[in-house]
């Protein structure tokens, strides 16, 4: 399985759970890996895009509480925390931990995410990439769940003629 070489981004492909059969993500990073639900990669797919979103627009937000409000730099930070905090949360389970962030020294936006002791910070477009290939490999879990179910009924396909095709299959989406 290709993976990213880079630390900050959590890796993400489609399976099969191995107990239930049922659909199934695989979270890599790092030393972490986890098996998730499409649901929840989905999630976490949603709130990379709403992150990017936020942190572009807290940045906006911070400039214009500086050069229009004219407050000092701690105040602005404040406001645009006490907004933060009145956004709602997402519904769902999100896989990662993760934070729209206006880079202190640069003013530039970012985005945190983190699961267990992994942590990364990714500009809002890595964010959106990312989000992709979240949402790509959440929708690839269904396809491999329904072609294996569909293959098994052809008659003389083999159990491990399937389980080729699927490698093979699992290894386009790379």
């Amino acid at each position: 399985m290709n993976q990213p070489t880079s630390e900050r981004v959590a890796w993400i492909g489609s399976t099969i759970h191995p107990g239930t059969r049922k659909a199934a993500c695989l979270l890599r990073w790092g030393t972490i890996e986890a098996l998730i639900t499409p649901e929840d990669a989905h999630t976490t797919a949603r709130e990379l895009m709403a992150a990017a979103a936020f942190a572009e627009t807290d940045v906006a937000l911070f400039a214009w509480c500086r050069n229009t409000l004219k407050v000092d730099l701690v105040t602005a930070g404040q406001m645009v925390r006490d907004i933060r905090g009145n956004r709602p949360a997402p519904p769902g389970r999100s896989a990662l931990r993760i934070e729209a962030v206006v880079g202190f020294r640069t003013g530039e936006p970012f985005v945190h995410i983190a699961r267990g002791s992994a942590k990364g910070q990714i500009s809002p477009d890595e964010a959106r990439t990312m989000a992709g290939h979240w949402t790509d490999a959440a929708l690839a879990a269904h396809i491999d769940v329904r072609l294996r179910y569909a293959l098994g009924e052809q008659p003389g396909i083999t159990t491990d003629d399937i389980e080729q095709i699927l490698e093979r299959v699992q290894g386009l989406q790379r």
